[in-house]
C-alpha cells in the first residue's frame, strides 16, 4: 500500500508526515507476507502512538494558525483514532499478538490511511487553496 499522488493533501508537512506512516504500514503487510506480522506489530502500535502524538499535535496547531473551520472534525477523528489505538494495544497485550488482532491493526491502519486522509486531510488542502486565490 504505497503512498501516491494523490492523496498528496498539498501542505508539506502534512504530506510528508504522511508518507512516514504509509513507509511504516507498507512494512507491517511485508512483515505479515513473511510471517513475521507478530513480531512487527508492537513495533507498528509502539511507532503510531508516537507518530500520531506528533502528527496530530502539528496538523492541528496547523489548522488553527489558517483559521480552518473543520478544526473541530478533525480533532474528534484525531481522538477517535487515539482510542482506537489504545484498544488495540489493549487487545494486542491480552492476546499475546493473535492473528485477530493484527488483521484489526492492518484495517485499522488501512482505513485510517486511505479514507481519513482522502476525506477529511485534503479538505485542508482545498481550504488553503481557496485561501491563496
Amino acid at each position: 500500500m504505497p503512498w501516491t499522488p494523490d492523496l498528496s493533501v498539498g501542505v508539506a508537512m502534512i504530506d510528508e508526515q504522511h508518507k512516514k506512516c504509509f513507509e511504516k504500514a507498507e512494512k507491517l503487510f511485508e512483515a505479515g507476507k513473511n510471517n513475521q506480522a507478530k513480531e512487527y506489530i508492537g513495533e507498528l502500535l509502539d511507532f503510531l502512538e508516537g507518530y500520531t502524538k506528533k502528527h496530530f499535535a502539528d496538523e492541528e496547531k496547523y489548522m488553527l494558525s489558517i483559521q480552518y473551520p473543520g478544526y473541530q472534525e478533525q480533532k474528534r477523528a484525531h481522538e477517535g483514532f487515539i482510542a482506537q489505538l489504545a484498544k488495540l494495544r489493549s487487545d494486542y497485550a491480552a492476546s499475546g499478538g493473535n492473528i485477530l488482532v493484527i488483521l484489526n491493526a492492518n484495517q485499522l491502519v488501512v482505513d485510517w490511511l486511505t479514507k481519513h486522509i482522502s476525506t477529511l486531510d485534503k479538505k485542508i488542502g482545498q481550504y488553503v487553496k481557496g485561501q491563496q486565490k
